[in-house]
């Protein structure tokens, strides 16, 4: 038992430490065109940081004002219409086609005096309603992915929204660039880390089974201040696209959290994943705890160790794209 105990106080021992985040004051003030942001917290040195800015009140409230939880029902009603609508003005050669009930319970029943004429109907359905559906899903900022153990589901498309709310925070490239003087890659990443990290949490649904309940655009984020790991993410995906336009990166996905990996050299023991050929080192834009680049939780690394995760490239433009560590 001794033993034992020596053990486990040798491993707790042995464990990297991290300050905890502090949000030392956050205010917002709504005028007729903009929302004052002001930020004061803690970075991964404890020394005191600040960042304001403001952002077009339009924007804020109008981007993304229609996104909700993805709802099931709710989409299989648009696949049924956009088939019956399709099939009513282009009614398959040989085949009758009638549609059977209402609501969830609506079915389509297929005859034909020709049973191969029969099978190719039915494969016709099933691609009209995996293009609709497909096109249901991007209408509403959605996708589906496959996680590590092969689970299909549907859940925001992060890299979607990073990409469409990059433009808003080209206000903080110039105020950013200027507080971290060397702009250098990994002491500005550390920088947006410490902001977002200090961000209050709210706990991640599942992301397999909320259909996006929780989940805070990245402009949402800040107005409430407030967001779990995927919302946080997103947010720092899109901060560190409008400061770094050429970075790579990937959005990382493992059970109930979220990392984000980018395209730069690791040092020392730095953890990495490998997607196509190029390495990449990972980030917490979580919290509470204040880590730089490189620096992962147990939790995390045990994950990623393991190929418990799944990846989502956030590239720039193909006319961008390099493997520099250029913030140009």
């Amino acid at each position: 038992m001794v033993r034992f105990i020596g053990i486990v106080v040798f491993l707790i021992l042995g464990l990297p430490s991290y300050a905890w985040a502090e949000q030392l004051d956050f205010s917002k003030k709504i005028t007729d065109e903009y929302v004052q942001f002001n930020y004061q917290w803690l970075d991964q040195a404890q020394q005191t940081q600040s960042l304001s800015f403001a952002i077009n009140k339009v924007i804020i409230f109008d981007r993304f004002r229609n996104f909700k939880g993805y709802s099931a029902p709710h989409a299989k009603k648009y696949v049924d219409q956009k088939i019956r609508q399709k099939l009513s003005q282009n009614p398959i050669d040989n085949v009758q086609t009638k549609f059977i009930g209402t609501g969830d319970n609506l079915q389509i029943e297929l005859k034909s005096d020709n049973q191969n004429t029969l099978d190719q109907a039915y494969k016709t359905i099933t691609k009209l309603k995996q293009g609709f559906m497909s096109e249901h899903l991007a209408r509403n900022f959605y996708t589906q992915f496959v996680s590590y153990d092969n689970n299909v589901s549907i859940k925001p498309d992060h890299v979607r929204f990073a990409q469409t709310s990059v433009a808003d925070f080209s206000v903080l490239k110039a105020l950013i660039l200027n507080k971290v003087s060397s702009q250098n890659v990994r002491e500005v990443g550390d920088y947006v880390l410490g902001f977002v990290q200090s961000i209050p949490y709210s706990t991640l649904e599942s992301r397999t089974t909320s259909t996006g309940a929780g989940f805070n655009p990245p402009l949402q984020t800040l107005f409430q201040n407030q967001g779990d790991c995927d919302s946080k993410v997103t947010l720092t995906a899109a901060i560190y696209r409008a400061l770094m336009p050429r970075m790579k990166m990937m959005l990382v996905f493992i059970d109930n959290h979220a990392l984000l990996a980018i395209n730069i050299p690791s040092k020392g023991n730095e953890l990495t994943i490998t997607v196509d050929g190029l390495a990449y080192i990972l980030a917490e834009p979580t919290g509470p705890a204040l880590m730089r680049v490189g620096e992962l939780t147990a939790d995390s690394e045990f994950a990623i160790r393991n190929g418990r995760y799944y990846a989502e490239a956030f590239f720039a433009e193909p006319s961008a794209e390099t493997n520099s560590n250029s913030l140009n």
